[in-house]
């Protein structure tokens, strides 16, 4: 059963984007084809962050002009500019692209950016698909495209950002565990996932405010009838919305860590396609999720995921515990709490 409207968070998500060939020519682009330049100028800088709701916003220059507000989205394979800034700065037209959004393909105008600063890093000659500012909830988004062969860090007690190249060292913290991942378009799939006794394949997506399963896992979850549901609304940064139902999934393990009553929307959304996972349970792991650890750092070059937990705590939306060696367990969150944790 769904309850109407009883939850409603808005998830910003941008997709799949390649370059619409000419009509007089085959449309032969593969999508490895329509990826940006990704080169960097690399430093460890740590830029100031804001949340926009649950989401992660950071500073940056536009040839120089700013700073403006990006928000850094890890599920988008491009970075974005809002119309309002690209035409203000008078940016010069590129190729039309195609977005793939919740209610299907559209053809977008792009924009040339010489130079994208953010923190002591800039990405060459990027050409950015033009998107409204009331439906990217910021001026622009900073996507993959930007993060290849990078480390993005994400501190969500501090709310900064770091942007670092990945061959400098990393020192493991403690409370921190790390997964590896396998990488597909550029994004990062973690494998080591499950829920309840489902294998599940996850993708860290810092553009979404809510975690979204796929209707895979959402049936092999729930073989013996669906559980009390509440509905949401996503919106993706091209304005379409979609209602999708809202469950409590008991139990997620991510590595050695597990998360208890985590609230999981399910819908078979162009990213689960994009990156193959259609047919195979499957989860977009939202800011919702993520905001319940003390940093999360994704590694593109190395192909790991980092999670530092929170020292112990009342849990928030998830319950979130490291599992030891041993056996025990302790119980950890973020600053901000609602429900305890049930051992």
């Amino acid at each position: 059963m769904v309850a109407p409207s009883a939850l409603v968070p808005v998830a910003l998500l941008l997709f799949a984007a390649q370059e619409v060939p000419p009509a007089q020519r085959a449309p032969t682009i593969r999508p490895e084809e329509a990826t940006l330049d990704d080169t960097l100028e690399v430093t460890g800088d740590s830029v100031a962050g804001a949340q926009v709701e649950t989401r992660m916003a950071v500073d940056v220059t536009v040839d120089g002009h700013g700073p403006y507000r990006f928000v850094v989205d890890s599920g988008a394979d491009r970075s974005v500019i809002g119309g309002a800034l690209a035409m203000q700065l008078r940016l010069p037209a590129g190729p039309m692209v195609t977005l793939h959004g919740v209610a299907g393909a559209s053809p977008r105008a792009t924009v040339r950016i010489a130079r994208l600063g953010i923190g002591g890093s800039v990405v060459a000659d990027v050409a950015a698909p033009t998107l409204p500012e009331r439906y990217l909830g910021a001026q622009g988004l900073v996507g993959i495209d930007a993060l290849r062969g990078q480390r993005l860090r994400l501190d969500f007690e501090t709310q900064a950002i770091t942007i670092e190249d990945t061959r400098q060292p990393v020192t493991t913290q403690a409370d921190e565990i790390v997964v590896t991942a396998r990488r597909s378009g550029g994004q990062l799939i973690l494998t080591q996932a499950r829920a309840g006794t489902i294998g599940v394949r996850a993708v860290v997506d810092t553009g979404s405010q809510i975690t979204v399963g796929n209707l895979a896992l959402r049936d092999a979850l729930f073989r013996r009838g669906l559980p009390p549901m509440v509905s949401a609304t996503l919106v993706s940064v091209t304005g379409e919305a979609m209602t999708v139902p809202v469950a409590i999934v008991p139990e997620l393990r991510i590595g050695g860590i597990v998360m208890r009553g985590v609230r999981v929307g399910f819908a078979d959304l162009p990213p689960f396609r994009l990156f193959g996972l259609r047919d195979r349970p499957a989860m977009l792991l939202g800011t919702d999720l993520m905001g319940s650890f003390r940093r999360v750092s994704l590694d593109f070059g190395a192909k790991k995921v980092r999670f530092q937990l929170y020292r112990c705590r009342t849990i928030a939306s998830a319950a979130v515990r490291r599992m030891r060696d041993e056996g025990a367990a302790t119980d950890c969150s973020p600053p901000r709490g609602s429900t305890p944790d049930a051992k």
